[in-house]
This record gives structure tokens, sequence and C-alpha cells, in this order.
């Protein structure tokens, strides 16, 4: 059973899948989707530019310098920003004890199907040009940002550039077309979405002439091989829980080293609720000792230790306010 704060995403959802068909309820504002994760104390933020993009800087303390995640955050391709993602990016780096840079691409229907790709892909390439190795770099994005952190790495192999050292999944939309099993089965479970939303979606990222099986567009159709290990988290109660399992199964085909956590009883993208939900907060651990001996570090240090242990207090107190 989902606990008392991880609720609290789901009423979110809920609210959002009645804004869009009902239109005298109260509209939830994008960055409301901001409230749901708990501040993380000792993190900076720092705006910047990327290539042209809006972006910023998620810098813990004492965070190992040479080491970033490149953090692509999710929305449908058409919400989401910087600010709507940055507390809860910032509780995986400092759990993880790195860098973030989040990036935040064009929207659609402005910008359709390849922008966003391309976007990603450049502020990748500008990583690598301020010194980042890509053996220190990981991929971090939650839903069509998930997605992003696996076609950024195709459209960076197409032009010659060497692949990030891991990427980390939560919650991925990856299926533009919406055929996966859980479409049906999680229906009634799923208060933020169904397969018509998706697929209306799909519709709006690719353009009047898109192509649902675009392999840079829906990674289920590419060529996976020599991608470095990925890990997927998602939630029992999605519909989108199929887009986890079949991206999964696709890659370990390809000879890439996969693992999936499926939570029980937990909405989409559920790690929104860092710092306030114990749900949140063991996926983010999780994530953060996965990733670590990917990118050359001990799976634990007295000063990350000593973060977690402060992090574990300090959302104890949230949750206990809230």
């Amino acid at each position: 059973m989902a606990s008392r704060q991880s609720e609290t995403v789901k009423r979110h959802w809920l609210t959002a899948s009645q804004a869009r068909t009902q239109p005298d309820t109260d509209q939830t504002d994008d960055e409301s989707w901001g409230y749901l994760t708990a501040e993380p104390r000792q993190v900076d933020y720092v705006e910047a530019e990327v290539d042209g993009l809006p972006a910023m800087w998620v810098i813990p303390k004492h965070s190992v310098h040479e080491r970033v995640l490149l953090c692509l955050h999710g929305g449908g391709f058409v919400s989401g920003s910087l600010y709507t993602h940055r507390k809860m990016f910032g509780h995986l780096a400092k759990t993880t004890g790195v860098r973030g840079l989040l990036v935040e691409y064009h929207h659609a229907p402005g910008y359709t199907h390849p922008a966003q790709v391309d976007e990603a892909t450049a502020a990748y390439r500008w990583l690598l040009e301020q010194g980042v190795r890509a053996e220190y770099v990981a991929f971090a994005g939650d839903s069509c940002g998930a997605g992003l952190a696996l076609t950024t790495q195709l459209r960076a192999r197409e032009r010659g550039l060497p692949l990030p050292a891991a990427a980390m999944l939560l919650s991925p939309w990856v299926d533009m077309e919406a055929v996966g099993e859980s479409y049906t089965t999680n229906r009634d479970r799923d208060v933020a979405f169904t397969a018509e939303f998706v697929r209306g979606l799909a519709r709006t990222f690719l353009g009047r002439d898109g192509d649902p099986r675009d392999p840079l567009a829906n990674p289920l159709y590419a060529d996976l091989t020599g991608l470095g290990p990925i890990y997927i988290q998602v939630g029992g109660d999605e519909v989108l829980l199929d887009d986890a399992r079949r991206v999964a199964q696709h890659a370990s085909r390809a000879g890439v080293d996969v693992r999936l956590d499926v939570f029980p009883d937990m909405q989409h993208t559920f790690q929104m609720a860092a710092g306030r939900a114990p749900e949140a907060d063991e996926a983010i651990r999780l994530m953060s000792e996965w990733v670590r001996p990917r990118l050359g570090l001990g799976r634990t240090e007295p000063g990350a230790a000593a973060a977690a242990a402060a992090a574990a207090a300090a959302g104890a107190m949230d949750r206990g306010q809230s």
C-alpha cells in the first residue's frame, strides 16, 4: 500500500487529469509539479546557458566535480521545466555525490521531433567540450525525458560522440504507439494517463508527418547495441509499466546490462515526492547506489553516508510536518 506521502503524487495526477476533461476544474499550473518535492538541503542551483538552451547546474556541497548527471525533465514534451524538476534531480545528485546539469529543451507543438533529441545531443556535446569525460557522465530522465535519455545516445552515436557511462530512466515513456498491455490492465489504477491521451501527446510531439516508429523517437525500434548500463524504475500502477518492461527486454536482447525495478502501488514519476515519501527516497537511494560505481566512485563514502543520514533526518521532519 502506498504511503500517505506518496498519495500526494496520486492526487496531483488526478487533479491534472480532471483539469483536462472538465473545463470548469481549477487547472494545476505547471510549476505546481515541483511542489511535490521537498527542498534538498545543501544543494546550490546556478542557472546557465548551454548551446543557447536554458540550463541549471545542480551542485551539492562536497560533490565530486568531475562526475556529472545530465538530467532531462519530463512533461510529455509539452510541459516541465528547470524549476519543476530541479529539486528531484537535486536529491539524486546529492545522494550520488556528483553535480547535475539540468537542460530545458523546447516544447511541442512549437518545436516537434527531432528538435528535442537534437537539443539534448547538443547539450551533451557541450558538456564534453567543457572537459567532462564521457565515462564520467550518466544520463537521468523521467517520463519523456527518460526516453530522451536513450534517443540522445543514439543521436550522439550517429554523430561520432562517445557514449555516457550509464543511464537512469524513471517511468520511461518510449512507446509512441501506446500499445503495451498495461494500457489495459492498469487502466483503472493509473489516475494520470490513458492510451488515448498518450497517443495525443505523441502526435503533438511527432508533428503532422511524424512516424511513431522512428527509432530516434521510439527506441523500441532502435538498435541499442553498445549502450552503457541502464537502470529503469517504474510504478506498478502505471499504464506505462509495459513501456519500462519492453524497453528493458529490448535493451537486454541487444546485450545491454539492464536493471528494472517495479515499485508496487506507485503512480507515474513517484520519485517527484523525494524528501517527503519513503518510496521516493528509497528509489533515489537505489539509483545512487547503482550509478556510483558506474561513474568510477565507491558505493559509499563517509561523507556521502553522513549526507544521506542528514537527508533522511530532514526528510523525516518534512514528512512529519506535511
